[in-house]
């Protein structure tokens, strides 16, 4: 499963120090009841609706530039914008909604910018965009909320709050993005079927267990570090889906660097620890440390000291394995990031591991077998990764001539 691709580069708003949490649903889903009850916890909202209508309010640049690229017909009698009549004009109308969001967007994006730099240091800050995912704007949040609820709910609320006919509703509900691209967007997915009251708990819970000590391991550049308590899950069919979001935040915060996923989660079928492995490409560790900061402001904070894969006979000197490890500080899902340079012995091989595992049944068994012998012998979570090194040691060459045998690259 993939994200829908950006229309453009989003806008760079991670910044050390504040978390950013994108929040988003369909009409009528209750979006404006999550974000009211994050606010009550704490969090400064910004509500991307709101600016919207604020950076063309008559007074403005923005009002002019409308005027000026519509006339007088997208105005009400009291001088100020129709937002209904200017609704008209771009219906249906390509060159003229991309007029008009030409006029806008850029101003929000600004606005935007401005309130999160005004933000405390520790502040969550909640973006509240209703056109996150048309807008290819997720890489740029740490966090993605999409509050969903079922189409009669959903009917059944615009009829009552907004005085929506049923065909009416429906009909607005139909122009938006589906569901199911909201949540293959969703790093947490809240659902709004029922009383406000269940609603308010699972958001107080998300803000206490997720959002708050989010915001601090970034703010300290602190990462989540995975449980010496070794717990082996079978292959979850999610795994793709979440990779594709943190490799979506990890690129963008990299420049758009190649971003590869690694390990067991990344052969279908396998079972594996809960933990993402992720690896970013780079053309030297000089550039892999120019992207420490970066990376730690999207929530990839730097592991100290000096990191070496397990050098193979192929490429003895240690330094040849040299690589730079970061990991999430999101409580919420671990994640590795091996940072690791284009062509090295490290890079080649965590790639071909992958590859062949996938294409090889009976390799792939051999693994999930030992991976279950030691989680059924209780060893920690650090005696199981050096309990692997003699099993792999026995397959290198047998993966090794897989890649010769098909012409395999990286």
């Amino acid at each position: 499963m993939t994200l829908p691709r950006p229309r453009r580069r989003p806008p760079r708003w991670l910044t050390g120090g504040v978390l950013i949490v994108g929040l988003t649903g369909g009409i009528g889903a209750g979006k404006s009841e999550v974000a009211g009850r994050l606010a009550g916890n704490g969090a400064v909202v910004i509500d991307a609706d709101r600016l919207a209508r604020e950076v063309v309010a008559p007074g403005t640049d923005g009002f002019e530039d409308v005027v000026a690229g519509f006339g007088s017909g997208a105005l009400d009698p009291a001088g100020g914008l129709d937002r209904a009549a200017l609704a008209r004009l771009v219906f249906g109308d390509e060159p003229a909604r991309r007029r008009l969001e030409a006029i806008i967007h850029p101003r929000v994006r600004a606005r935007t910018a401005e309130l999160i730099a005004a933000a405390p240091a520790d502040a969550i800050v909640v973006n509240d965009v209703p056109l996150l995912v048309e807008a290819g704007l997720a890489p740029s949040f740490h966090l993605v909320v999409v509050v969903e609820a079922a189409a009669p709910t959903r009917v059944a609320r615009l009829r009552r709050d907004r005085g929506m006919t049923e065909r009416q509703a429906r009909a607005r509900i139909g122009s938006q993005v589906s569901d199911a691209d909201r949540r293959a967007a969703a790093d947490v997915l809240l659902t709004n079927d029922g009383p406000r009251a269940a609603l308010h708990a699972v958001v107080d819970t998300l803000w206490r267990d997720r959002l708050r000590p989010y915001e601090e391991n970034v703010r300290l550049r602190r990462q989540v570090v995975r449980p010496e308590r070794l717990e082996i899950c079978r292959y979850d069919p999610d795994w793709p889906a979440r990779y594709a979001r943190v490799a979506a935040r990890v690129g963008y915060a990299a420049g758009g660097r190649r971003v590869d996923h690694i390990g067991s989660t990344a052969v279908p079928g396998l079972p594996a620890k809960d933990v993402l492995d992720l690896q970013l490409t780079v053309a030297d560790l000089a550039t892999a440390d120019r992207l420490a900061e970066p990376l730690a402001d999207a929530g990839f904070p730097r592991a100290p000291g000096i990191w070496r894969d397990r050098p193979r006979p192929e490429a003895p000197d240690p330094a040849a394995w040299e690589k730079r490890l970061h990991g999430g500080a999101d409580p919420g899902q671990l994640v590795h990031l091996h940072v690791r340079v284009a062509g090295s012995p490290g890079w080649r091989a965590s790639l071909l591991l992958r590859d062949w595992l996938r294409a090889d049944p009976a390799a792939r068994s051999s693994y999930a077998a030992l991976k279950r012998r030691l989680a059924e012998s209780g060893r920690s979570t650090t005696d199981y990764a050096a309990a692997k090194e003699p099993w792999f040691d026995e397959v290198w060459p047998r993966a090794r001539l897989w890649a010769a045998e098909t012409g395999w690259r990286p």
